[in-house]
């Protein structure tokens, strides 16, 4: 059986890890001189309660080493197993490196493949959601990554921010940091499309934000058939709502909430909401 891993960019929702049997190598999180392995010894809640804390430094990422992903490889599959390793964009972190890296040092132990999503969130989790399912439906690899080659262009994630000081802090986020750090008292609309995010709007209210996801959402996939994922870091309400009412506009298929990760509300902050949107067949 082929073996699927993701790392913790990904927003992989309730039930999937197990119904899918996806695996995610975690993320570093650092607190000044102290260090947490994402959902190891740092859970979704006591990382908000740490943020909460304003006598605690601002927290900062970093991609697992090549040498931790070689130890995750070893503890975690065995010998000959051929492994798909889908992570986030490498235009934004430097994860699928230290995955390729791995690869190259365990060649004739593992045959691993690495495949570079070009995406985050939830986008990833859908490609090894569909990975899973070609296999299962009786699909060899190479079918199976060209098929995720064609697909991942057609990826959209689509976020507003409630705050931008993480944004402008974390630094992780070129085209936003650069271009917001005069405009702090905006709600900016990013959009991570062909592995860049890139800002496409900033308007005054979440409400006219909200409205305008949803807005470019519709003029990215029109009436086209897709998955339909909503994500939030610590605002349920409002991504329920905005869950709701994409549903008026959107051919979905199917549709999925789940938490934004540790390492992307690093990254966004606290109140960040957004749309995910994936072909449907």
């Amino acid at each position: 059986m082929m073996r699927i891993l993701t790392d913790g960019a990904a927003d992989v929702p309730e039930g999937w890890k197990k119904e899918f049997d996806i695996q995610i190598i975690p993320i570093n999180v650092h607190f000044g001189e102290k260090t947490y392995i994402q959902d190891v010894d740092l859970k979704l809640d006591d990382f908000y309660k740490l943020v909460g804390d304003k006598a605690n430094a601002f927290p900062k990422t970093s991609q697992p080493s090549p040498h931790q992903f070689v130890e995750y490889y070893k503890k975690n599959y065995q010998p000959g197993d051929t492994i798909l390793s889908i992570h986030v964009t490498s235009k934004l972190s430097g994860t699928y490196a230290s995955a390729v890296a791995a690869a190259e040092e365990l060649k004739g132990t593992y045959n691993i493949i690495t495949f570079d999503s070009l995406a985050g969130s939830m986008g990833i989790a859908h490609l090894c959601r569909a990975a899973r399912e070609m296999e299962r439906a009786g699909k060899g690899v190479d079918e199976i990554v060209r098929r995720l080659e064609s697909i991942r262009s057609q990826v959209y994630i689509i976020l507003t921010l409630d705050t931008l000081e993480y944004a402008r802090r974390s630094g992780r986020v070129g085209a936003l940091s650069a271009s917001l750090a005069s405009v702090l008292n905006l709600k900016p609309i990013a959009l991570l499309k062909d592995g860049l995010v890139e800002t496409v709007d900033k308007v005054r209210t979440r409400k006219v934000a909200l409205a305008r996801v949803i807005a470019l959402g519709k003029e990215l996939v029109g009436d086209k058939p897709v998955h339909l994922g909503v994500v939030h870091a610590r605002d349920i309400e409002a991504c329920s709502a905005l869950l709701e009412e994409a549903k008026k506009h959107f051919n979905y298929k199917s549709t999925e909430m789940t938490d934004l990760s540790i390492s992307l509300a690093i990254n966004f902050g606290p109140g960040t909401v957004g749309l995910v949107l994936y072909p449907a067949e």
